[in-house]
């Protein structure tokens, strides 16, 4: 049983969560909270294995508490649920520690889905957003062999200056490389380029 709470200041939108999960056999939700505050202390009383967020809520927001949650409950997954589709939204609640990030209008079967996902390890971002998936394969992405490679390190951890040690050449030359990565692929910074670079799956031969 997936054990979860969700964090809502409207609490008409709440009861519509719960009335949809109670058919849910594998969900059921352990708490409810209308602010940030009470989120932070339900995860200390209910230890959930997923929190469904909302981003603007009264006393602390929902990037704050997310932050503070994984913080001190690094296993616990982390759902963004808001109406604000901005990049900056989404990059915000990533770097906080979210695994995932669904937009209000989406359906709840949507919202099932995303649950499931992260609790198996996974991400999952809304389909409307644009960073919503990055799984490629190296036969569908426009990528050369050395960009492959650099995408490879990156997903290891490692630094520019470290890449330029591992494959001989400048790190000038590295970061130019990342950068038309970035181009090539739409992808919005480092955040998304290091998860990119953790999920894509490689076959150099």
């Amino acid at each position: 049983m997936i054990r979860i709470v969700v964090a809502e200041d409207h609490q008409s939108l709440i009861d519509g969560i719960r009335m949809f999960l109670e058919h849910e056999d594998d969900i059921m939700i352990v708490g409810e909270a209308n602010d940030g505050d009470r989120l932070i202390d339900l995860v200390k009383a209910k230890k959930p294995d997923v929190v469904l967020t909302d981003i603007r809520m009264p006393k602390t927001d929902g990037i704050t508490a997310c932050r503070q949650i994984k913080k001190e409950f690094p296993q616990c997954k982390i759902i963004a649920f808001s109406m604000f589709e901005q990049d900056e939204a989404v990059t915000q609640m990533e770097n906080a520690g979210a695994s995932g990030y669904i937009m209000k209008n989406s359906s709840l079967k949507v919202m099932a889905e995303a649950i499931r996902n992260v609790m198996n390890g996974e991400t999952f971002f809304d389909v409307s957003l644009k960073r919503s998936s990055h799984k490629k394969t190296d036969s569908n992405i426009p990528l050369s062999k050395r960009e492959l490679e650099i995408v490879r390190l990156i997903g290891e951890g490692k630094t520019s200056q470290e890449i330029a040690d591992i494959l001989f050449i400048g790190k000038t030359t590295v970061d130019t490389h990342r950068k038309n990565i970035l181009k090539k692929l739409s992808l919005q910074g480092k955040t998304e380029l290091l998860r990119y670079s953790m999920e894509i799956k490689y076959d150099f031969n």
